[in-house]
């Protein structure tokens, strides 16, 4: 390899590793001071990041202050529940869209679509004004249900239904196959890294979810993990080693989640390649 392209390279690989370091140092600079023992500050410039000796005082401190696994579990329940609904119900959606010729189509679609400009906020009190006419307000039903149906999800699909061969879909139906079999074995099959992409997009949205469940729930035993955070820091007043400990607790399903389904994302991908 000549000078010049080592040099490249070299550049390339600093470069990249600065990268890298901006986006893992807050999580390290957050770990460390979670382990860090009471007489080691956390505030220094430098940043002392190495934790003399790494104590669990503060994961235990934070488990106990709050009901977190409490907390956790009801987080487990939204993420279980809306996650899958909200790719069930977004792929029934983008099917027809997709593949169907009916009328307003297009317009049902734009307007679809239009939701996605709307910042989030404005649609709080719409959102809670049906829930409260539900009878769902501070429910698990009022956290999940607004999660279920979303713009972003619905034209994703449209958009990966749609680059599937048309031939192929013309072909399943010259055989026989109805519309929810040829959705079922050859537009989900299809469609594997999209959904794994909508499960990792779906599974943090959920997870980190603050304003809404602020907004419709009252009763605390119902929060799920980010309001309990928040709960916590509230207890916790200054005490930033138990807030960075309680954090990394919320911190650690999300890792091995994204860890798992980025796993599903490349085989994916890799199958769309050889076929």
């Amino acid at each position: 390899m000549s000078l010049p392209m080592r040099l490249r390279r070299a550049g390339m690989y600093i470069v990249l590793s600065a990268i890298a370091l901006a986006f893992v140092g807050p999580f390290l600079i957050l770990l460390s001071a979670g382990l860090k023992p009471a007489g080691q500050a956390v505030f220094s410039f430098p940043p002392d990041i190495v934790p003399r000796p790494p104590v669990l005082d503060w994961v235990i401190e934070a488990w106990t202050a709050i009901p977190f696994p409490t907390y956790l579990l009801n987080s487990v329940i939204y993420v279980g529940v809306t996650v899958p609904l909200y790719i069930v119900v977004s792929a029934l959606c983008a099917y027809p869209l997709a593949l169907m010729n009916f009328r307003g189509k297009n317009l049902i679609f734009f307007a679809i679509l239009s939701t996605m400009f709307l910042p989030s906020e404005v649609m709080l009190i719409p959102r809670f004004l049906v829930v409260s006419e539900l009878g769902m307000a501070d429910t698990f039903a009022g956290v999940i249900l607004p999660g279920v149906l979303s713009a972003f999800g619905v034209f994703l699909l449209r958009q990966t239904f749609a680059g599937v061969p048309r031939e192929v879909v013309d072909a399943a139906r010259t055989d026989g196959c109805h519309e929810l079999r040829i959705f079922w074995h050859v537009m989900v099959p299809a469609a594997r890294p999209t959904l794994a992409i909508l499960g990792i997009f779906g599974f943090i949205s959920v997870w980190n979810s603050f304003i809404w469940p602020l907004v419709v729930l009252k009763d605390s035993a119902k929060y799920p993990v980010a309001l309990g955070i928040a709960y916590l820091a509230g207890i916790t007043g200054t005490d930033v080693r138990s807030l960075a400990a309680g954090t990394i607790i919320s911190i650690i399903p999300v890792v091995i989640v994204f860890m798992i389904m980025q796993r599903h994302v490349l085989e994916g991908m890799r199958g769309a390649v050889k076929g």
